[in-house]
Formats: C-alpha cells, structure tokens, sequence
C-alpha cells in the first residue's frame, strides 16, 4: 500500500470516529458545556387517525409520574415478609396480666426470649422461653398490650386487657397451654395422696343398694384400665372421674392420663358422670386456673353429675393453708365452674371440713363427704358420701372407691 492510501484510510477512520464521539455527546445532552434537559426518548405517531405516544427510551417510565404510586402504604419490605406472625392471648384473674405467644396455627411458640411491652408501665421479657409471661402486681385499669416485634416474629395487632382489684371467676382462654401431661413428670412425686378419712370397724367394703339413692364410683389413672361394661352390669350407676389434678410439688396443672378414656367409655356404657380434679392451689388465682382446666378438659361433654375440687391431706405444696385461704380457694374454683353454667362442689373428709375449712361459707355449692363407717356423723348438708376406699368392682381390678349419691 502507498504512502497515499495509507493516509486516506486514516483520515477516514479519524473522521468515523469523531463523529461516534459526537453522537454520544449529544446524546447525553452534554455539547455547550451545560446539562440540558433529558429527553424522553418518546415518539408521536398516529394511530387510527389519533395521535399515539410510543416510548422509544428504555428508561423513558421513570419521568412518567403516573407510573409509579408515590407513596405505597401498604407495601412491605422484604425483610418484613420473612418474619413469622404471632397472636397475643392476653386474659387477667386479678392485679395481674396474662400473656401467651402463638404462632398462627394456635400452637404455643417456646424457644424463644420474646417482649412485650405494658403500655404506661413498662416491657417484659419471656425469661424461660416458655411462650408465657406473667406480670404480677397490675394496678386495676385498661392497658394495652403489644408485641415487641424482632428479626423473626412481629405481631400485627395490640391486645387490650382490663385488669381488677379483685378475683374475677372467668375461665381463662389461654390455660390449655399450660396443661402437661402425666408422661412428663414425675408422677410418683406430683401425684400423691395421704388419706386422712375417718374409719372404723363398722365401714362397708360392698357396693348395696338403697332406695331413694344412687351407688356410685369414683376413679383414676390409679385404676388403669376399666372394663366399663363389667362395671355398669355391677350395678354402678355413677361415676366421678378425675380429670386432672395440680403437683403436690412443683404445681404443674397435670391432665390424667386415663381421663378421656373413662369418661368416653363410661358415658358409652351408660354409666352418669361427673368430674373431678384434685387441688393443690395456694390461692384463689391458682384456683380460677384449675377450675379453668377442668372445663377446658371438659369442653362441652354433658355431665350428669356436678364437678367437685377433691381438698385432702396430701403432704404437698397446700397443706399448710390456713383454713381462710382453703375455704377461699374452695369458693373460687366452684364460682368459676358455675359461672360456666355447670354444677360444683367440694370433696373432703368430714375431719377436714370440720377442722380445715370454713364450712359455713361453702353453703352455696355441692358437698361430697367422705366417712368410712356404716354412717357419716357430719351433721351440715351433703349430697354425696364416699364410704370406703375398699371397693370391689366387677371390670376394675384392685381396691375403688364406693359412693353414694342423694341426688334428684
């Protein structure tokens, strides 16, 4: 190539890419040294007669302001839509406030430290991970509830809670999460019973039939399995059945293990029914919880027979109540049930009513006495009477026990 052409296609690639540079100047408006206006990079044709705007500018929608929503309220961020939901159940028995964490099935979430805060009064930390908190001391009012939302769970409403000065007898929602099963503790310690009963030699170990009463049983995860079709061809009519009971030691509201089974079986063979739970509540509140257990246990199973709060000896966390505080939480496990719209009452030796209750008091509910002679000697008024502990049943093997009942 001669020196001539080579100088032509120089000059001819120096003048292509000039004008390269020139183009790509006025396309970012930047020729005269100033910043001009952006073009839309948007075309006017016509359409059917009409004049059409066509965007020809791939980023030509962010000056369009009716493209996007300035302010989207309901939008949320990403991170926001990885965390989980949780529910409050917040209920009070008095001067207290109740609270327990749920994911969105119902089921309670444990593991986990969570907040709530006390609107006016402060926040409070879930310390065991248990997925309760219990704040005590409440001045009666309303407060607000909520949720202290963190990296992996929020809350999407507050609860509102009325706190009173005194005991309200209001079954609580939230007591089925703290119900445990007999497989969880150590029964041999929680479970325990001491008998106290009066008896002498004149007691009656056979079930006999009088006129104008009812005979009955009353059972227990101590009985194991019953046949209860053998028990109803004995002629037991009735049956009291344990739901549950609370620790003799550590106060665990505990459900027995056998509870449906009898109660499903029994109404099965035509047997009546009642309910009963054996306390160990230290206070009216622990009380309210009890009852509260026994009607959610219950649900809407229909009872022939009242549900009775069983109070004895039992070398436990209650025996050292003094007899205020006994008749007291006696009262408000029976308010409780009755304010259900369910019968109540109380189970105790003669002994104990005589010496560890206030038996004046208890006049509005049932009585169940239990004496182990040919007569009772309690002298109030009583409904029912466990006679011995000595019983032999056809379908139940071991000693049960007997009981007559002088209801309508």
């Amino acid at each position: 190539m001669n020196k001539k052409l080579l100088l032509i296609s120089i000059t001819a690639a120096s003048l292509c890419l000039f004008l390269v540079l020139v183009t790509v100047f006025l396309a970012n408006g930047n020729i005269g040294g100033g910043r001009k206006t952006p073009k839309t990079g948007n075309t006017t044709v016509k359409e059917n007669g009409n004049d059409k705007e066509v965007y020809t500018d791939s980023k030509s929608f962010l000056n369009d302001k009716k493209f996007l929503d300035e302010e989207q309220p309901n939008a949320v961020h990403e991170e926001e839509d990885n965390k989980k939901e949780v529910n409050l159940i917040v209920s009070s028995v008095t001067k207290d406030i109740r609270v327990t964490i749920t994911d969105s099935r119902g089921n309670k979430i444990t593991g986990v430290p969570f907040y709530v805060d006390v609107k006016d009064v402060g926040e409070y930390k879930d310390i065991d991970m248990d997925g309760y908190i219990y704040i005590a001391g409440i001045k009666p009012g309303k407060y607000e509830v909520e949720f202290v939302d963190n990296d992996n769970y929020r809350c999407a409403e507050s609860s509102s809670i009325e706190v009173f000065e005194t005991v309200q007898y209001a079954a609580l929602e939230d007591i089925k999460y703290s119900i445990v099963q007999e497989k969880d503790v150590d029964v041999e310690k929680e479970d325990t019973k001491q008998a106290d009963v009066y008896r002498d030699e004149t007691e009656n170990t056979d079930m006999t039939k009088t006129d104008g009463v009812q005979v009955g049983i009353d059972v227990s995860a101590w009985q194991k399995n019953i046949d209860w079709e053998k028990v109803k061809a004995s002629g037991v009519e009735f049956a009291i059945i344990r739901c549950g009971y609370r620790g003799a030691q550590k106060g665990y509201l505990i459900e027995d293990s056998y509870f449906y089974r009898n109660l499903t079986e029994a109404k099965k063979a035509g047997v009546k029914v009642g309910v009963y739970f054996f306390t160990q509540a230290i206070n009216e509140t622990e009380a309210v919880e009890e009852a509260s257990m026994v009607l959610a246990l219950v649900g809407d199973t229909e009872l022939e027979y009242p549900i009775f709060i069983d109070t004895e000896n039992t070398n436990g966390r209650a025996d050292p109540l003094d007899r205020d505080t006994r008749t007291a939480v006696c009262d408000a496990f029976c308010k409780t049930i009755e304010r259900s719209g369910r019968k109540a009452g109380i189970y105790a030796s003669r002994s104990w009513y005589n010496n560890k209750l206030n038996d004046d008091k208890l006049d509005g509910h049932y009585r169940w006495v239990a004496e182990y002679a040919s007569t009772t000697a309690y002298k109030r008024r009583y409904e029912m009477w466990q006679y011995t502990s000595s019983g032999s049943i056809d379908g139940i093997e071991g000693r049960v026990d007997l009981d007559i009942s002088y209801f309508d």
